[in-house]
C-alpha cells in the first residue's frame, strides 16, 4: 500500500468526526444568533453545508445535537478554567482567584459564548439534558470553590467555617453570573477590570485577611 494512501475505514472515521463537529459548530452559531427555539434542522444543515440525514446519522435527532452542543460549550469553559488553575498556585486563595480571572477572561466571556450560555440556560427549564450543562450551581465549579473557601476558613479557625465557605461560594458565583448578565446587555460598556475589582471587594470584605483589591 502506498504510504500516502489513507485506509478507507480511517478516512470514513475522519470524515465522520469532521461532519459531526461541523454540525455542532453550526448549532452553536445558530443558537448564538437566533436562540434555541429558532435553531431548526434546516438552519443547522444550511450552516454546516450538510444534508438533513447527517443529524440523524451522527446524533439520532436534533434534540441530541442540541445536548451535544451544550456539552461542548460547557467543556470549552472548563478547558479554559483548567489552564488558569494550572498556572495558579496551590493556595486556596490562588484557586479562587484563578476561577474569577478565568470566568471574566475574554476567551470565556465573549459575545458568542455569553449568548450561547444564556440561550441554553433559557431552554434548560424544559430540557433536563441541556440543564446539566447550563446550571449556575454546576457541581464541579461549586465544589472547587467551596473546598478552597473551606480550607481558608479552617486554616484561620473561622467560626462556623462551613457556613462562611458556603456563603462565600454562592456570593462569588452570584456576582460572576451578574457580570455575565451585565456583559450580555451592555457589552460595549462592560469593563473587565472593574468587574474583577467588584468581585474581590466582596471577597476582601468577607475574608479580609486572605483577599485584597487588585491594583
Amino acid at each position: 500500500m502506498p504510504k500516502d494512501r489513507v485506509p478507507r475505514p480511517l478516512k470514513r472515521k475522519v470524515l465522520a468526526k469532521k461532519n459531526r463537529q461541523a454540525l455542532i459548530n453550526a448549532t452553536l452559531s445558530s443558537v448564538a444568533e437566533l436562540g434555541v427555539a429558532q435553531t431548526s434542522v434546516t438552519e443547522i444543515v444550511n450552516r454546516a453545508g450538510l444534508s438533513r440525514g447527517m443529524i440523524h446519522l451522527h446524533f439520532g435527532g436534533k434534540e441530541n445535537l442540541l445536548v451535544a452542543a451544550a456539552k461542548q460549550s460547557a467543556e470549552r469553559y472548563f478547558d479554559v478554567l483548567d489552564k488558569f488553575l494550572e498556572a495558579a498556585g496551590a493556595k486556596p486563595q490562588e484557586i479562587v482567584a484563578a476561577v474569577v480571572n478565568a470566568d471574566l477572561d475574554e476567551s470565556v466571556m465573549n459575545p458568542g459564548s455569553v449568548k450561547i450560555w444564556y440561550a441554553f440556560r433559557g431552554a434548560a427549564r424544559d430540557r433536563a439534558m441541556i440543564a446539566q450543562f447550563s446550571d449556575t450551581r454546576d457541581a464541579r465549579l461549586n465544589n472547587l470553590i467551596y473546598r478552597a473557601f473551606r480550607e481558608i476558613c479552617d486554616q484561620s479557625q473561622i467560626p462556623d467555617s462551613s457556613t462562611v465557605a458556603r456563603d462565600a461560594t454562592h456570593g462569588t458565583l452570584a456576582l460572576l453570573e451578574g457580570m455575565w448578565t451585565d456583559y450580555l446587555l451592555h457589552p460595549d460598556l462592560f469593563d473587565r477590570q472593574i468587574a474583577r475589582r467588584i468581585v474581590f471587594r466582596f471577597l476582601s470584605g468577607i475574608l479580609p485577611d486572605h483577599f485584597e483589591l487588585p491594583r
